[in-house]
């Protein structure tokens, strides 16, 4: 079929103008154009980029009829559906107009993009840190001019964070010009000036800003529009929310039902026993290396899928983020950027070093068990989940497929890429149990990871529909959940800053496997299962509703008939 020129031109216009409006999240797409520069986020700047975003949509809806290959089509609705979703968003106060974390995280992690990777040279890659640490005071004098009051949690995590960008700033730059030998007055003098922006604006959190005691909530019409326009589903929000009580309904029984197995009264008890199990101090980095050339070794055996030449490298965080690091949005792994085509990808992982004191080593070993390490760090993220799915989505012919799925400043680049991303990497976890690469309490594990993917769908919907508070999410997350209430506030606040994004986990989980029941039964014993998740892979980062249509659409394969 013919290329279509003008939805061609039309989606060069799109791709431009994202890259120019979101230059940080151009950065970690591996975009270097707008390294030095951050977004603006004036009110002439916002209403430029909705002026824009308008004109693209009515360029779309006048595009001629002509022939498009399904990659483009794909392609144009999807760019559809995040400039509909943009509007809202530009319009809304969940990001640019009310929420202080919008401009903490782009100025802080605007930086760190720059610091994660050897995509060019260290001296490049510092001068444009340095570009960037310049533009971090105007860009935090726009949310100073901006915002007028915000929901209190949203404000308590843009302190939070400003503590961990003053921490960056300041040993943080220090100890990464040390790292690199740099001459680095240049950046240090940058740092200052970003520092003192930030202290600034944290005044202005904590002084200025007024807390609100609502504002959680985008509505029931703004999440209808997540879930048509970023995710492609039929399902209305009260749906999702009945589907995921029963899941979790489902799971907590099963969890009550095998605790038993375990020598333990309650699943509470029985899942603590994970954290008994782990390597000790000298094995503890071998230990990631290890697992992840052993669940590749028996994807391969049992043809899972084509695992690709994709090396990872688990290396402890580096000295200059660690202090900063747990006050921020700083990810073990990231989706490795889509066109810097890097040979090997570091995975970050938490350290463990001999001079520790042992009741640190300990603690931390309990917390990195070995079923952390094996689920979280190389099943979900650095085997054949995550870092698997990402090879395949920067080869796609889908040019949104491609970067959608990329983590940016404090979410992917776009949400259309969600189902994918999260829905893959937990099947792929559900995959290696199917295979018996789990230990018996590994696997009972899973009924517990599978409740809190239901508990976050329902958050999402209840939450964001206004009949569920902040206060309750959290409290949901801790009784029900069994999350420590740190950990469920935060979980809480998060869903209530991205609407459409919790529920990604179980929709997207779900749906690839109802797909696989779907197409193993209608081509019987001639199924394969190494050939449904190549050609599953190969859409790359989309909505995982769409991937299903069109394969659902496309003839059975004459030998399977």
């Amino acid at each position: 079929m013919a290329e279509a020129p003008a939805l061609q031109a039309w989606l060069d216009d799109f791709f431009a103008a994202y890259y120019r409006q979101h230059p940080v999240n151009a950065t970690f797409i591996g975009v270097h154009t707008y390294d030095q520069v951050l977004p603006d986020f004036s009110p002439e700047g916002v209403a430029t980029m909705a002026e824009e975003g308008a004109t693209l949509l009515r360029r779309y809806a006048a595009l001629p009829d002509e022939p498009r290959r399904p990659a483009a089509a794909l392609d144009g609705e999807l760019a559809r559906g995040f400039l509909e979703l943009q509007a809202w968003e530009l319009a809304s106060h969940h990001f640019q107009a009310g929420n202080p974390c919008t401009y903490t995280g782009e100025a802080i992690f605007g930086v760190i993009s720059l610091l994660l990777r050897p995509f060019a040279p260290l001296e490049e890659r510092a001068a444009a840190a340095a570009a960037r640490m310049r533009a971090v005071p105007q860009l935090l004098a726009q949310g100073h001019a901006v915002l007028r009051r915000a929901p209190a949690a949203w404000i308590a995590r843009a302190v939070r964070e400003c503590d961990g960008g003053l921490a960056f700033f300041g040993a943080g730059v220090d100890r990464f010009i040390a790292a690199g030998g740099l001459d680095g007055a240049e950046l240090r003098l940058a740092a200052n000036q970003a520092g003192a922006a930030l202290g600034a604006f944290r005044d202005f959190l904590t002084r200025e800003l007024a807390p609100w005691d609502g504002g959680y909530a985008c509505g029931t019409a703004a999440l209808e529009l997540y879930l048509r326009c970023a995710h492609f589903l039929d399902q209305r929000p009260a749906e999702i929310a009945h589907y995921a009580r029963a899941v979790m309904d489902e799971c907590r029984a099963a969890l009550e039902a095998g605790a038993s197995r375990f020598g333990a009264g309650s699943w509470r008890e029985a899942l603590a026993g994970l954290a008994n199990q782990h390597p000790g101090v000298e094995a503890y980095y071998q230990r990631y290396g290890e697992l992840w050339a052993a669940c590749r070794a028996l994807a391969e055996e049992r043809r899972l899928l084509t695992w690709p030449d994709y090396p990872i490298r688990y290396v402890p965080q580096p000295a200059w983020a660690r202090e900063a690091a747990p006050k921020l949005y700083f990810l073990f792994y990231r989706a490795p950027a889509a066109f810097d085509q890097l040979d090997v990808v570091d995975s970050l992982v938490t350290p463990v070093e001999p001079e520790m004191p042992r009741a640190e080593q300990e603690r931390l070993l309990r917390a990195t068990n070995d079923s952390v390490i094996k689920l979280n760090h190389v099943v979900h993220h650095g085997a054949i989940g995550h870092h698997v799915q990402n090879w395949h989505a920067y080869r796609a012919e889908s040019r949104v497929g491609q970067v959608a799925a990329v983590d940016c400043a404090s979410r992917i680049a776009m949400a259309c890429g969600g189902t994918m991303a999260e829905g893959w990497a937990c099947y792929a976890t559900d995959l290696m149990a199917e295979v018996g690469f789990l230990t018996p309490l590994e696997h009972y594990s899973q009924h517990h990871a599978r409740l809190r993917m239901a508990a976050r769908a329902l958050v999402d919907v209840e939450l964001h529909t206004g009949r569920m508070s902040l206060a309750q999410a959290a409290e949901l997350y801790h009784h029900d959940v069994g999350m420590a209430p740190e950990a469920a506030q935060a979980e809480a606040v998060k869903n209530s800053m991205f609407p459409g994004t919790a529920l990604i986990y179980l929709m997207g989980t779900d749906r690839i496997h109802q797909l696989r029941r779907e197409l193993a039964a209608r081509e019987g014993p001639r199924f394969s299962l190494q050939a449904f998740h190549d050609r599953f892979l190969s859409y790359g980062s989309v909505p995982v509703s769409l991937i299903a249509r069109a394969m659902l659409a496309a003839p059975v394969p004459a030998d399977a008939r």
